[in-house]
């Protein structure tokens, strides 16, 4: 037994010698700690909201995989959700205007495309601290009267999942798989179950090619620009 003991004293003592021998600087296998670099950045857009249910469960699923993403919201639905507005901002997602009333902007005059943002706008002010937002038209409609009186950045899309048209998951996913690359805006809304459904699944694959989910604010200083006001953006395209 005395012998027995004295092998295993000796065979502890040497694991925690060879332990000890690998944390020295230099010994052991080298191991990178360099991150490896994205295949691109992709920005998420969800118009219409806030909507109850819908967005919130959005912004869970959001959370838990560290993806963000862009949310323009109709102005007279922003009183009725103002914790989940305020959740937005608290964690790291980009709000901007969706109009007031969801109307068709262009063809208004200045009156008019005044009263459906600058209404928005203050009542997101009075939320987040905020008062320079981007601009989603509704529709993707613009002409020279919006650019000129927009005070704002315009931001359209490159890829549109057409989401609101049949609710079907599965070809919403392909949708954005098929066509979403580096410098893309996707276009969805977070007012249906099915497009949250979809973008989370979508947000995952993308996780896995490698991609990260960043505002569109995001996506402009990763690209070194400065979005101006009256621009009209459809996508951020690498070098």
């Amino acid at each position: 037994m005395r012998k027995h003991g004295i092998w295993v004293l000796w065979a502890v003592a040497l694991g925690m010698a060879l332990a000890a021998l690998l944390l020295l600087p230099g010994a052991g296998p080298a191991v990178s700690t360099a991150a490896a670099e994205p295949a691109g950045y992709i920005a998420l857009t969800f118009d219409d909201g806030p909507w109850p249910g819908t967005t919130r469960v959005l912004l869970d699923g959001l959370e838990e995989r560290g993806a963000k993403a862009t949310f323009f919201l109709i102005g007279k639905q922003i009183s009725t959700r103002p914790e989940l507005i305020q959740r937005m901002a608290d964690e790291g997602h980009q709000i901007g205007l969706h109009s007031w009333d969801h109307v068709q902007l262009s063809g208004l005059d200045r009156a008019g495309i005044d009263r459906q943002l600058d209404q928005c706008r203050h009542a997101l002010e009075e939320l987040v601290g905020e008062s320079h937002f981007m601009v989603r038209p509704p529709y993707g409609y613009v002409d020279e009267a919006l650019k000129q009186w927009a005070q704002a950045p315009i931001i359209c899309w490159s890829v549109d999942t057409e989401d609101w048209r049949d609710e079907d998951v599965e070809r919403i996913i392909q949708a954005v798989l098929k066509d979403a690359g580096d410098g893309d805006i996707v276009l969805m809304h977070d007012i249906f179950h099915s497009s949250v459904t979809a973008a989370l699944a979508c947000v995952d694959e993308l996780l896995e090619r490698g991609y990260c989910l960043v505002t569109v604010e995001e996506l402009f200083a990763l690209r070194g620009e400065v979005p101006e006001d009256g621009e009209v953006y459809h996508c951020l395209p690498g070098e």
